[in-house]
């Protein structure tokens, strides 16, 4: 293994074992107190990547977190979600004067086999926001994480029985609904800097379809928007969803059609002229998009300004 690739943890029982614990009471689900953890240090330091689906309820020293370039008091705790093969970074040393409380929840695809949940748990799409874009319990919040969390650790600590599994699935469901809900409060709730967003992504589609990028690289793709907002592509969808209504993909589409109508009604360009300059490869397809969206062809939208 090269010094800059990740080291990959590929059970939950591996996990236990670097970072300190007991063995886990089972092999493919876990609940972890965050104050026994005593990470194994390697030498260098490395990233780390981990086959299971893991969530964590941390609380900081001096309830304050950062949050991109910004610094947040809250009095509940942090929640981070990471999906299997995602990439974190290197453990910090533990600090007993700054340590980490909270709980850590970790759940192996084999347990989900066959349920529903194996093909759900994906569109809970809060497991690929970055690790600053973690989700910020209020103390009424945590305190309903926590019970639902300390349930599936008392089912699979008793004697599993036929009912276990689907008891113990059910409570992730809830957990993870309860999670969709307060991620979609905390959207609602940073008013003066998600408008600060609004305005950033208004700006950064102005200045794309008014440049010299749209004729060179046709329109924006949902990733290049998001890296330049410094942003993960879907917690900036789940953001826009939530304010406007309208994923990110919708917005540059909007703008597109914006600049397509601006052409077509204040220059003699062709409709193939203005579909290439808009970055499409076929003006066929710009037709039928435009017709879609407005109900008119181009040229009917055209003959209206005559």
């Amino acid at each position: 293994m090269s010094a800059t690739e990740p080291y990959r943890i590929r059970t939950i029982e591996e996990y236990h074992h670097l970072a300190g614990l007991p063995r886990p009471e089972h092999p493919l689900i876990s609940v972890v107190d965050m104050a026994d953890v005593r990470w194994v240090m390697m030498d260098p330091p490395v990233s780390r990547t981990v086959d299971f689906y893991t969530l964590t309820l941390k609380r900081h020293p001096g309830n304050g977190f950062r949050y991109g370039q910004q610094q947040y008091q809250t009095q509940g705790g942090i929640m981070y979600f990471m999906a299997p093969g995602q990439v974190f970074g290197p453990p910090p040393r533990y600090d007993e004067a700054n340590k980490t409380t909270g709980c850590g929840l970790y759940i192996h695809p084999d347990f989900l086999w066959n349920t529903p949940l194996a093909k759900q748990i994906r569109r809970y799409e809060y497991f690929d926001y970055a690790v600053n874009e973690a989700l910020a319990l209020t103390e009424k919040e945590e305190a309903i994480m926590m019970n639902i969390i300390q349930n599936i650790q008392t089912e699979y600590n008793a004697n599993m029985d036929r009912f276990s599994q689907d008891i113990i699935i059910s409570h992730i469901e809830t957990l993870l609904n309860y999670s969709d809900r307060f991620y979609n409060r905390q959207f609602l709730s940073r008013k003066m800097e998600n408008n600060q967003m609004l305005d950033r992504l208004e700006d950064l589609l102005n200045g794309y379809f008014n440049g010299k990028d749209l004729l060179a690289h046709g329109s924006p793709s949902v990733q290049y928007v998001a890296e330049k907002l410094n942003i993960s592509p879907n917690y900036l969808s789940g953001l826009l969803k939530t304010l406007t209504g309208r994923n990110t993909q919708q917005h540059i589409q909007d703008k597109m059609l914006e600049k397509a109508k601006e052409k077509i009604s204040t220059t003699e360009l062709s409709v193939s002229e203005i579909s290439y300059e808009l970055g499409f490869d076929h003006p066929q397809s710009f037709s039928r998009l435009f017709k879609a969206k407005t109900g008119l062809s181009p040229l009917e939208f055209r003959q209206t300004f005559n």
